[in-house]
């Protein structure tokens, strides 16, 4: 392993650069901007290192347009003979800046051993350390039996389905191609991220009548409907919510307990129009709802905290009204902590730092969903650099040396699990 070691430690320049090249490429999403230009980037790094390369745009899927084409990648290197199949995922969208930032986040300014920008830490510093882990393998000369693969996707921020999902479909991610997936998400060098809490996302729309805003009484307002049902998650939901807590080893300890984040409220005046709003009450109120339960919880029962709540105001509230309609839903994962991929990642991380990883839960989903409830594959985690705080965040960095210290993990972990070295 010290030559294998030497080698990815020779490449931290070339390691750097790559990481800074793929953060210049702003893949913001929405709208899914700059997807062609660096799945093509990264295909063509990986044909010249001797992957053979596929292109497969998700047309049909949410937000996929000709000016947005949601075009994928997938690069397979083949070894001697046949064997497991290993597969580095990770996407390519980030999400908007924001404000806040010190640096220009599409720069990948380095400083201080860390280069910083927009999907440095989530996760453009993860694909870097995967594919220039697995390029050290290659160039390194090791006869392996099997096949690596390493995949560039789409729209993980937005659920995955023009890039995950849309390749699940069609059994990329399903044995017998695949047997072992890593995800590079930013959970840091010495964790290893077994699955995810489970997530409903919705819409509550309150209705109402409109009518002049100087007679509101001949109206009925759907904004003061939504108030009362805010009024009634105040009190009552959040406190219970507070109240459950899992055996997961979800991080970080807030997120331990189920959490509702109320995502957006829109009524009345479209909110996209720049001049003097009409006088009108308002007709419809909508609030988008992003609900995060635990794998003790039924999937039922989180709908029904919401819907028991909006029936008994329908009985008690005069002329309530409401429509609601599921915009996604995704229940909790997590792999056994005895899978040959877990195994294999955990032994690399001793070997590498001397300690036991510790085993970890994310408190949001990522493509990990796709991969069990379409692919059936269950070998699967998450383990990357970066650390999961500074996710979304301004001034987004990574640490130079985690990424090197990944890489190595990743290296080691794909020979273990081709058989290679035990």
């Amino acid at each position: 392993m010290e030559s294998l070691f030497s080698r990815i430690d020779s490449k931290r320049e070339d390691l750097v650069s790559f990481t800074q090249d793929l953060v210049r490429i702003p893949t913001i999403n929405p709208p899914g901007e700059d997807y062609t230009r660096c799945a093509e980037f990264l295909g063509r790094r990986l044909a010249k290192s001797g992957f053979s390369v596929l292109y497969e745009r998700a047309k049909n899927t949410p937000g996929d347009t000709d000016r947005y084409p949601r075009k994928n990648v997938i690069a397979r290197f083949e070894g001697k003979s046949s064997g497991a199949c290993v597969h580095f995922n990770s996407h390519l969208d980030v999400v908007v800046p924001g404000e806040g930032w010190t640096v220009d986040p599409f720069e990948g300014i380095v400083r201080d051993g860390k280069v910083y920008g927009r999907g440095t830490c989530d996760m453009k510093g993860g694909l870097a350390a995967s594919v220039i882990a697995m390029e050290a393998i290659l160039e390194e000369g090791i006869n392996f039996s099997g096949t690596i693969e390493i995949s560039g996707t789409v729209d993980e921020e937005t659920g995955g389905y023009g890039g995950v999902a849309f390749l699940a479909e069609k059994g990329f991610f399903s044995k017998p191609r695949v047997d072992h997936v890593i995800i590079p998400e930013p959970l840091n060098v010495d964790r290893i991220c077994l699955g995810h809490r489970g997530v409903w996302w919705a819409e509550v729309e309150t209705l109402g009548r409109i009518a002049h805003g100087s007679m509101p009484f001949l109206g009925d307002s759907a904004i003061r409907h939504m108030s009362s049902f805010l009024e009634l998650i105040e009190k009552r939901l959040f406190p219970a919510l507070e109240q459950k807590e899992t055996s997961m080893p979800v991080v970080p300890d807030g997120a331990k307990r189920s959490t509702l984040n109320l995502q957006a409220v829109h009524g009345g005046e479209d909110e996209s129009f720049l001049g003097m709003p009409s006088p009108c009450v308002p007709d419809s109120c909508r609030l988008t709802i992003d609900r995060r339960f635990l794998i003790e919880e039924n999937i039922n029962e989180v709908k029904a905290e919401i819907t028991d709540l909006l029936n008994e105001l329908t009985e008690s509230r005069p002329n309530f009204r409401y429509r609601i309609h599921d915009i996604m839903e995704f229940l909790p994962t997590m792999t056994d902590v005895d899978a040959p991929v877990v195994k294999a990642v955990s032994a690399s991380i001793l070997n590498i730092s001397g300690k036991n990883p510790e085993y970890v839960i994310s408190p949001g989903t990522y493509d990990q969903k796709h991969i069990a409830r379409i692919g059936h594959l269950h070998d699967c985690v998450a383990y990357g650099p970066g650390i999961l705080d500074l996710a979304h965040q301004p001034d987004e960095y990574i640490v130079i040396d985690d990424m090197i210290t990944a890489a190595k993990v990743m290296a080691v972990s794909t020979l273990k699990l081709l058989g290679v070295v035990s």
